[in-house]
């Protein structure tokens, strides 16, 4: 009965170590399979990444072109009584191409009555910081791209802005 004891044991150590020996199995396959993925990966990325540098024979982009815009100077809206205050504009329209300016030199006035009619209306107070200069940036901007439509303006840019 010892012997069976003895056999039954030594038979089931010999069970036991097939488990053990698919677990290192399947831990080499998935670290093999880990490492064929990375490096298919790397070889991905750094193949594309190669073929961005080789593109880089496009031309630069165009320098933006700039049109002055004639000085203006408004007074401000103000409440009955209180001091009139004055505002002095110096812009300067930013197009992305030269070519545009000859285009949109005969839409100056144009421009120059919608900035005039606009800023005229401002108080003051509405130019306070620079979210004030922001927000007067992004109005003008859009008024203009609606005054020398199709032609787009990139943006307004200040050279100027005194409230005195």
């Amino acid at each position: 009965m010892a012997e069976n004891e003895e056999g039954g044991a030594a038979a089931d150590g010999a069970e036991a170590a097939p488990p053990k020996n698919k677990l290192k199995l399947i831990i080499m396959v998935v670290g093999v399979l880990a490492v064929l993925g990375g490096g298919a990966a790397t070889w991905f990325f750094f193949r594309h990444g190669g073929d961005e540098h080789h593109a880089e024979a496009a031309p630069p982009p165009k320098p933006p072109a700039f049109v002055d815009v004639p000085d203006m100077m408004v007074n401000l809206a103000g409440a009955p009584g209180e001091r009139v205050q004055y505002l002095r504009l110096k812009i300067v329209l930013e197009l992305k191409e030269e070519k545009q300016i000859e285009a949109i030199k005969p839409t100056m006035p144009r421009v120059t009555d919608i900035f005039q009619t606009y800023v005229r209306e401002l108080r003051p107070s509405d130019l306070n910081g620079s979210a004030g200069i922001f927000r007067l940036k992004e109005e003008l901007t859009k008024r203009v791209n609606a005054a020398v439509a199709p032609i787009q303006v990139s943006a307004v840019l200040f050279k100027e802005v005194v409230v005195q």
